[in-house]
């Protein structure tokens, strides 16, 4: 082109600059993040505490503010991840301008150049092949396409793409982001948080009690008015800023703030501990998610193998008698230039190549699949590798070659001829077979360990490939899978309700393509299973975006890397049991947990309901709340979140924390209100009773937490045991007292914390034990 064409193609904007943009913005996600409801009611809360001198009272602050910044440092994580993702690029490309041939930066490209490619080249942009002279490119990491393919006039090479063999010159059609590698990286892009059954159960908690604070916060006004004197009276003096302390006390308490904190800290102590064992996290909640998969989906190739083609044996044929030199054959097509990396692993076991020079040769074509090449002297002919098949299409080999791949080996022949080869590439008359060459992948000595694993934990396993699917089979049986002879993928039905039903019966499949995978993850998703996809490509993309957890290997494409939540940096499938028990660990651990923040938001919420219909004055100070709620959930929940904890994930985690703190936070929320009236009703004095109600508080909080802490263990003892001297010292240490507002409390106060405690504990070991005598739901079996 001329320089003229070239302006006006930048001018048009039609170039190969491509500055791709995430669908989150920093200021959405700050907006996601602070502008909330749940945000707003506390901000509210803070701020007026702050207006009136309170800022004693005012703590909790911290803990919104801890969760704000935890949920926009996720999200702005998957966002810088997403924003780094690399997709295979030239560094510069060569193109016909000017009648010349120039050199240029990749970005400058314009539609209608003219490529020049050679070996070794990485394709700038989606192009038609013009001129060919032998040209093969590898398009392994964009199509799935393991095998070289041969381009012609006419063809499209795709952008990213590898020359591997020949030369040729090509017309560029698609740049920038319409280019076929950009258009997967499009859907790689879309932003999206891991799907997290806790998160999602969190926020349905946080959503149920924004709601409810509203209508119950002006209760609790009305009721703190009404007890300090009516509304003239306090309206008119500064009781209504003790009103106003009381009513925020109710409010905060139902909300609960150090939830969301525990979640987001036991993922990033996972996440560390899964970096350590080589294991890349690049979304918090991903270890949660893949405890709650039943079914994973892998290829053949890096999982069940070593992913390295190893030459096995060469079985001679009738024909190898009369043919001498034929081991110094495979040698030189094993020593070629251009050959692949099947043919390269015969140099192994034959390293000396014969002494003679080709009189002609075709090289290796994935569309031909056979390579051939014609010598003088004493191995004079034609000698010709390639698939038994297509070299002998009458079928003389099938029972022999079938049999070898039932075993898990791929097969080649050696033939020859005495006929020279032709100017048109075609197999020449009169092929004789002379050997039988056999190829395995080795499987990795660790996966039977690893399969064992997921069997026992009632995992499924669906070997997904684009091998023949017998010699996927015979690899998944090698490896301790009970399998059948695989199931070819080219059936494949379309409705994913067939889908689904036919991965019931079959756990290989062959020759199955990039947009299939994605389609049967849909399926297995749409009967209700947790799907992991392992993948290595940027033609997994699709799928791995599908899956409900996308896991790529560090020899992969940097696309795939980047998109995936997991990255097995060692490239090692025995890996994901610890990614799993890591999993395990933060899903048992929060649940415990949840169920302390749960039954805490039932008895505040039951509370404030309580003393705003029965127009009583609100038992607490908020900083109260704060210190009692540290010492019998806070604290102990940090420590409690990060122990060990392999219990076998079952789903309806918000079912089961509710099911717990329900009925326990109705029984502490009634003993409060009745301790609270029956203190009032005695006269005892606002200071005292409200020392007491903490007393009782703390008391039955420390019950709760001895009791989701069985069985008890000496970590487990330890904790309990230094929340209860914490909880004495804040009643005894005379500088906490002040800052806390305790006073010393008569007799009558005291009995009646006993009293009440001793019931309360009674009710709550009650509420437990029917708890337990519920049985769980039966966990769903994979297909």
């Amino acid at each position: 082109m001329s320089a003229a064409e070239v302006a006006q193609r930048v001018a048009d904007g039609r170039t190969n600059r491509y500055r791709p943009r995430t669908s989150r913005s920093l200021a959405s996600i700050a907006r996601a993040n602070v502008l909330t409801l749940f945000n707003a009611i506390i901000a509210a809360c803070f701020v007026v505490l702050l207006l009136i001198g309170r800022w004693q009272d005012a703590l909790f602050g911290i803990a919104a503010a801890g969760n704000i910044i935890i949920g926009s440092w996720q999200e702005l994580r998957a966002k810088a991840a997403l924003d780094r993702l690399a997709l295979p690029s030239a560094a510069a490309a060569r193109v016909i301008r000017e009648g010349g041939e120039l050199e240029i930066p990749t970005e400058t490209v314009v539609a209608d150049d003219l490529l020049v490619v050679r070996v070794g080249d990485r394709v700038a942009a989606d192009a038609r092949v013009v001129f060919a002279d032998g040209l093969q490119t590898d398009e392994s990491l964009l199509t799935g396409e393991s095998d070289a393919i041969d381009k012609v006039a006419g063809d499209l090479v795709l952008g990213g793409s590898v020359v591997v063999g020949g030369a040729g010159r090509a017309r560029v059609e698609r740049v920038g982001a319409d280019t076929f590698a950009h258009g997967l990286a499009a859907q790689a892009r879309r932003f999206s948080l891991v799907s997290s059954e806790l998160h999602a159960g969190i926020q349905t908690v946080l959503r149920w009690v924004a709601w409810a604070v509203g209508p119950l916060g002006l209760l609790v006004f009305n009721a703190q008015v009404v007890s300090l004197g009516g509304w003239r009276t306090v309206m008119s003096s500064e009781l209504w800023r003790d009103a106003v302390v009381y009513t925020v006390a109710a409010v905060v308490a139902m909300i609960p703030l150090g939830l969301v904190l525990m979640t987001s800290i036991a993922f990033a102590v996972a996440a560390v501990r899964l970096g350590r064992r080589g294991i890349l996290v690049q979304e918090l909640a991903a270890a949660e998610v893949l405890a709650r998969v039943d079914i994973v989906c892998f290829d053949k190739t890096g999982t069940l193998t070593e992913g390295e083609v190893r030459f096995d044996e060469a079985i001679p044929l009738a024909g190898a008698a009369g043919r001498g030199g034929w081991p110094g054959v495979l040698a030189w097509f094993g020593a070629a230039e251009d050959a692949n990396a099947t043919a390269r692993s015969l140099a192994e076991r034959y390293p000396s190549p014969v002494e003679a020079v080709p009189v002609s040769r075709v090289p290796f074509s994935s569309v031909r699949r056979w390579s051939a090449v014609s010598f003088d002297g004493p191995v004079a002919g034609t000698w010709v590798l390639g698939g038994a098949d297509v070299v002998f299409a009458d079928g003389r080999l099938e029972e022999r070659v079938r049999a070898l791949v039932d075993a898990g080996r791929r097969t080649l022949v050696l033939a020859h001829a005495s006929a020279a080869l032709t100017a048109e590439a075609r197999l020449p008359s009169g092929l004789e077979p002379v050997a039988l060459l056999t190829f395995r992948e080795r499987v990795r000595p660790d996966v039977a360990e690893t399969l064992s694993y997921f069997a026992r934990e009632g995992v499924g396993l669906r070997v997904l490939s684009g091998d023949d699917p017998r010699t996927v089979a015979a690899i998944a049986k090698e490896a301790g899978l009970a399998v059948s002879d695989g199931f070819d993928a080219r059936l494949l039905p379309e409705e994913p309700d067939r889908v689904e039903e036919l991965l019931r019966q079959e756990l290989v499949l062959g020759r199955v393509t990039p947009d299939q995978k994605r389609r049967i993850a849909a399926a297995l998703q749409a009967a209700g299973h947790v799907v992991a996809m392992i993948g290595d490509g940027v033609n997994d993309i699709p799928a791995l975006k599908q899956a409900d957890i996308g896991i790529a290997v560090s020899t992969g494409a940097e696309a795939s890397k980047a998109v995936a939540r997991m990255v097995l940096l060692d490239g090692r499938f025995s890996s994901l049991p610890a990614a799993v028990g890591e999993g395990r660990q933060v899903m048992a651990n929060i649940e415990r947990v949840s169920m302390l923040f749960l039954t805490k938001t039932v008895y505040a919420t039951l509370l404030a309901l309580l003393v705003g219909v029965l127009v009583t004055a609100y038992p607490f100070l908020p900083r109260q709340l704060a210190a009692t709620d540290g010492l019998t959930i806070g604290l102990p929940a940090f420590f409690l979140a990060l122990l060990p904890n392999l219990r076998r994930h079952r789903a309806g985690f918000l079912a089961r924390s509710l099911s717990f703190a329900v009925p326990v936070g109705g029984v502490i929320g009634s003993v409060l209100i009745a301790y609270s009236w029956s203190m009032a009703e005695l006269g005892i004095g606002e200071e005292q009773l409200r020392t007491g109600a903490t007393m009782l508080l703390a008391i039955l909080g420390l019950w709760v937490l001895a009791m989701l802490a069985r069985p008890w263990d000496g970590r487990k003892l330890f904790v309990v045991a230094s929340m209860a001297a914490g909880v004495v010292l804040i009643f005894t240490v005379p500088v906490i007292r002040t800052f806390l507002v305790f006073v010393d409390v008569p007799p009558p106060v005291s009995a009646g914390v006993v009293v009440f405690a001793s019931l309360g504990a009674a009710l709550i070991e009650i509420a437990r034990a029917a708890r337990r005598g519920v049985s769980p739901p039966p966990r769903a079996e994979c297909p």
